[in-house]
């Protein structure tokens, strides 16, 4: 059994010219004295079954859950250093300026990452397999794709720094990796343990930074692992909850409580603030969906009012844009069987309610965005 207060992280060993860092093993008992994490446990649980209950009443949730996922894909990104916003990333790439392509193409390799593992999910339980899998639509074609995408690394890597010299931190080497994520593997899914899944989760994504078992995209993945394991473990039925957002608010804290614990054993804190993390980030979903759901009555009220003939047509409208909000003219025509100039006069009708909002100012290729619904995610 390994005490949470009494935890040694694991020892630093000397390679050619710097020193890396081997995690101990992590598949055990866990217990902690220290009542406080018990406080911040039942408010993380409560807040997370209190989403997953809300999300049980919304009628076509799934609706939803394209701009969740777009959003983190956004921000994990962002953390990354990549520089695409919410707006960009639901644009075509034809739409994209030629210098923002490689991000615009990051971001968007995430969300089908995103998408492809929940799916996985079905078939394949949450394992060092569906990881690579999902590691190597990340690196599809863009600026990491020679590191290897799909596999381990066979090369030592570090984190922070120009090189090995000045490295901030220094994973272990790349022989013991294959050993390690086993171990964490069968961590996450030891029946034999009584240890809690938010502790669980919260020490695993832990351990899978300091493994850092990819040349890169650790961060994204890493990341992508909690939300893998709530679905998975059926905590959460829909992917609805993201901690990026959280760990991007202060990128420095986020970094600083992960290393304290290579550098200090000091897991205590690591884990008080992943569940602080876990409790706001659940919050914040409700409140998100609830905003949506006002915003998509609203707009399917003002519509069945006062559109007559164009009601259906208009409501078809309302419904994709709640999956992709940004629209042009000869797309809202394609989705709803009309004419083009039935589709712009239905679309020009819309903006007229200030339910769309042209954002070109263009006389042609227009475009438009179903803007309340999109600010509320990105507030």
């Amino acid at each position: 059994m390994i005490r949470i207060e009494q935890f040694k992280a694991g020892e630093w060993r000397k390679g050619i010219g710097y020193q890396y860092f081997i995690p101990n093993n992590i598949n055990d008992e866990w217990s902690w004295q220290h009542p406080e994490i018990n406080q911040l446990l039942e408010k993380a649980a409560i807040r997370l079954g209190e989403l997953n209950a809300f999300s049980r009443f919304v009628p076509n949730i799934d609706l939803f859950i394209q701009l969740h996922v777009t959003k983190e894909a956004v921000i994990s990104s962002k953390i990354e250093g990549t520089q695409t916003n919410m707006n960009e990333a639901l644009l075509p790439e034809t739409e994209i300026q030629p210098e923002k392509r490689n991000d615009w193409k990051e971001v968007n390799n995430y969300i089908t990452a995103i998408n492809t593992a929940i799916s996985s999910l079905h078939s394949l339980p949450l394992s060092g397999r569906l990881l690579r899998q999902t590691h190597q639509t990340l690196l599809d074609d863009v600026r990491g794709e020679y590191k290897m995408p799909g596999n381990y690394r066979t090369s030592q890597n570090w984190i922070g720094g120009a090189s090995l010299k000045d490295a901030v931190f220094i994973p272990p080497h790349h022989d013991l990796v294959q050993k390690l994520m086993s171990d964490l593997e069968h961590f996450l899914h030891n029946d034999d343990i009584r240890v809690p899944d938010l502790i669980r989760v919260a020490i695993a994504h832990y351990q899978f930074e300091t493994i850092h078992p990819f040349l890169d995209g650790n961060g994204r993945i890493g990341r992508l692992l909690i939300t893998l394991y709530f679905v998975d473990k059926k905590i959460l039925e829909k992917p609805l909850l993201y901690l990026s957002a959280f760990f991007e608010q202060n990128k420095s804290l986020y970094y600083d409580n992960l290393m304290k614990v290579r550098t200090h054993h000091d897991l205590l804190q690591w884990l008080k603030y992943f569940l602080v993390g876990i409790e706001q980030t659940a919050m914040h979903a409700i409140q998100i969906l609830q905003q949506v759901l006002q915003i998509k009555a609203d707009a399917e009220q003002t519509i069945q009012d006062n559109y007559g003939r164009r009601a259906q047509s208009g409501l078809k409208l309302i419904r994709h844009l709640l999956q992709n909000p940004i629209i042009k003219v000869e797309s809202a025509a394609n989705m709803t069987g009309l004419s083009y100039k039935a589709a712009n006069d239905l679309v020009m009708q819309i903006a007229e309610d200030n339910i769309l909002v042209e954002v070109t100012g263009q006389s042609r290729n227009r475009m438009f965005v179903f803007e309340k619904y999109l600010n509320a995610y990105t507030k």
